[in-house]
């Protein structure tokens, strides 16, 4: 293929069950987008928080927010779209006053706080 291949070759190359979507920035919530889509594509990590079950939990938590987001961009009908995860980012600035203000982050941090944090839910703690 190469450089000289067509956009239709390379697109007729991808998974034909793989959804492709962009997410909506809310205002400097890029770092939060990055890491969404980072490990929305590590196939181990999306396929474990989409067989999360939350459905006895009483509160949604932020793995329960990141479960539905998962479940909303995976079952989209189009391959290529645009997802808006304001319920996942509503769930963070909620629960972190650091992420609860218009001011750009650091994509590793919010990327340790969110693995800390589904760490933690999971064990119990």
């Amino acid at each position: 293929m190469g450089a000289n291949g067509s956009t239709l070759e390379r697109l007729e190359q991808l998974p034909e069950d793989e959804r492709y979507n962009g997410l909506t920035n809310f205002g400097n919530t890029c770092y939060a987008n990055s890491v969404l889509q980072a490990l929305y594509f590590c196939l181990p990590f999306r396929e474990k928080v989409l067989q999360y079950s939350h459905g006895e939990e009483k509160t949604e938590t932020l793995l329960s927010a990141l479960s539905d987001l998962f479940i909303q961009m995976s079952s989209s009908k189009k391959k290529f779209g645009v997802v808006a995860p304001r319920k996942f980012i509503q769930r963070v600035k909620k629960e972190n006053v650091v992420f609860d203000n218009m001011q750009q982050q650091d994509a590793h941090e919010f990327l340790n706080y969110l693995l800390n944090t589904i760490a933690d839910l999971l064990k119990g703690t």
